[in-house]
């Protein structure tokens, strides 16, 4: 009799372990790094967010994962510029969704709330923006403007909704050929102007150099020039002939010319 109590004893173990084992599987799920989860229990969706991890929630919830990572979403689009040019930009938006908005969007809009919310923001935003520019803004430096414009509108029309606009790029702009030849014609010419302009401006500071550079030697000349005369050039040419007739390696004679200068002699 003891052996079959014993075996009683441990299938009541045993489904002690099942019943918590399978209360843990319902009640238990697992929430991926950069996500968040909402709770759905039938149609009732809980306010409270289940962040990454493992958490507990009611038997016969269902929780439905969000991403909250940053993510991009691409479009090209055809559209006019404010002259009536059709230009194809690509554009690359990046987005993410906040975390305590999970819940709200997935009553409001549900899981697909990019292709409902965010694609016909992202269309709308180049349409409107590219319309206030021409052409040649799309293809300069200044297409940097225009992009942060289609962010101040991207970034107005799904902050309400929850979802955070980072950036918005513009990955590539195509012109008619015809006015992309003219562009880059008339940034050619200007950009050899402004050479022109850096060649003129050079050669007039060396002309101005050498003006200055001029004046000084000029100015110098006339010092130099205002404090020599008759006697000082008579007696420096005095000192010199007294030092050349001390040298040992000449015999010299000195005579007076009509200037009054003296003249040196070698007898060899």
């Amino acid at each position: 009799m003891r052996p079959i109590s014993l075996s009683f004893g441990g299938l009541r173990v045993g489904l002690l372990v099942f019943v918590v084992l399978l209360l843990l599987y319902m009640t238990a799920t697992v929430v991926p790094a950069g996500h968040v989860g909402v709770q759905d229990f039938f149609g009732s969706v809980s306010d409270r967010i289940l962040p990454a991890g493992i958490n507990v929630v009611v038997p016969g919830t269902r929780v439905v994962k969000f991403s909250v990572q940053t993510r991009e979403i691409k479009e090209t689009a055809a559209v006019p510029t404010s002259e009536g040019l059709i230009v194809n930009l690509d554009v690359s938006l990046l987005f993410k969704l906040r975390p305590e908005a999970a819940g709200r969007i997935y009553k409001t809009v549900g899981r697909q709330f990019e292709a409902v919310v965010i694609d016909p923001q992202l269309r709308s935003a180049i349409r409107d923006v590219t319309a206030e520019y021409e052409a040649k803004f799309l293809y300069s430096a200044s297409r940097e403007v225009v992009s942060q414009n289609m962010f101040k509108h991207m970034q107005g029309a799904l902050a309400p909704r929850g979802i955070e606009a980072e950036q918005v790029l513009l990955r590539n702009v195509q012109l008619p050929p015809l006015l992309t030849t003219a562009i880059q014609e008339k940034l050619q010419a200007e950009q050899q102007a402004q050479r022109m302009r850096f060649v003129l401006d050079r050669e007039r500071q060396e002309a101005d150099r050498k003006r200055v550079e001029a004046q000084g030697i000029a100015d110098f000349q006339s010092i130099v020039a205002k404090g020599i005369s008759a006697e000082l050039l008579k007696w420096k040419a005095i000192e010199v002939a007294h030092e050349l007739s001390k040298s040992p390696n000449a015999k010299v004679i000195v005579l007076g010319d009509k200037s009054g200068l003296p003249i040196i002699l070698s007898d060899k």
